[in-house]
């Protein structure tokens, strides 16, 4: 009840309320695609790579998301033109690359001299929120969920089986850098609520939660999106209730939530396939 009051009372916490929601949501819908696709790597190496964007904006005194964007993609574009012009295995060159990116933000913003901004962006902190960030949230939500929502038969083909989305014609490269553009505006709008170390625990907790629970894709999605909510929710009442630090406690609400359907599930769930093991040996026996 102290939390519900907090909320009608305190701007400061709908916004933040509001923009963990979102961020939950849009996390949840981006990361069944990465989990599909066996991308989870990647998607740790573009929550990393913006850090340089961001610091170089903040240095000429532009939008964040302008720089971040440009280097989040650009990393992927480099990850990729290694990979395929040499022998370098792809998860080697999302390590080389992602790591680089990383190390130049953390000299840049070190140049900046200010260790406060880099601590926010690293862990992130939604209780200060402002309006700006929160419409910029909203604004790349939409564009997102609207992206998913027009290829979603694209995406849907090329995640399950990209030799076959290939001989249908569709550009499988072109989808890839497509999804990691979406990959690099959602990292961007979680910067403020769990900061660049901890948003890959938000694509892919909720999304690999919701794959334990069905076997069809816009079902997982829907599901994924509620439980990234859900996780935000949650963890923004710890995080204001005992002042803890929101993006520690929204990842810990998700992985809370992993850890009970990953033994309750009815399919996949590790209780269930243990109590129906020993039925099994009964009537063998």
């Amino acid at each position: 009840m102290i939390f519900i009051d907090a909320v009608m009372q305190y701007g400061f916490l709908q916004k933040a309320l509001l923009t963990s929601i979102m961020v939950g949501i849009i996390c949840g819908v981006i990361g069944c695609f990465i989990i599909l696709r066996g991308m989870a790597l990647m998607g740790d190496a573009i929550s990393h790579a913006v850090l340089p964007g961001v610091a170089i904006s903040y240095m000429f005194g532009v939008n964040f998301f302008i720089g971040a964007v440009f280097t989040g993609v650009l990393t992927a574009i480099a990850i990729g033109f290694v990979t395929q012009n040499s022998r370098i295995k792809h998860d080697t060159s999302i390590g080389i690359m992602f790591t680089a990116a990383f190390a130049l933000g953390i000299i840049i913003i070190t140049m900046l001299k200010s260790s406060t901004d880099l601590y926010h962006i690293l862990f992130g902190n939604v209780l200060a929120v402002r309006s700006s960030d929160m419409w910029i949230t909203l604004f790349i939500g939409l564009i997102v969920l609207s992206a998913v929502y027009l290829f979603y038969k694209e995406l849907l083909v090329s995640s399950f089986d990209s030799t076959m989305a290939a001989a249908y014609g569709l550009p499988v490269r072109f989808i890839h850098y497509f999804l990691m553009t979406l990959l690099t505006m959602v990292t961007v709008a979680s910067l403020q609520t769990v900061g660049i170390v901890l948003v890959v625990a938000m694509l892919i907790t909720p999304a690999a939660t919701a794959y334990l629970l069905t076997e069809r894709l816009w079902v997982m999605i829907f599901l994924a999106s509620g439980i990234g909510a859900l996780s935000s929710v949650i963890g923004l009442y710890f995080s204001f209730t005992y002042n803890l630090a929101s993006g520690a406690t929204i990842v810990l609400a998700a992985t809370a939530i992993f850890t009970i359907v990953f033994l309750l599930s009815p399919k996949h769930g590790l209780i269930w396939k243990s109590i129906k093991a020993k039925r099994k040996r009964a009537s063998l026996a």
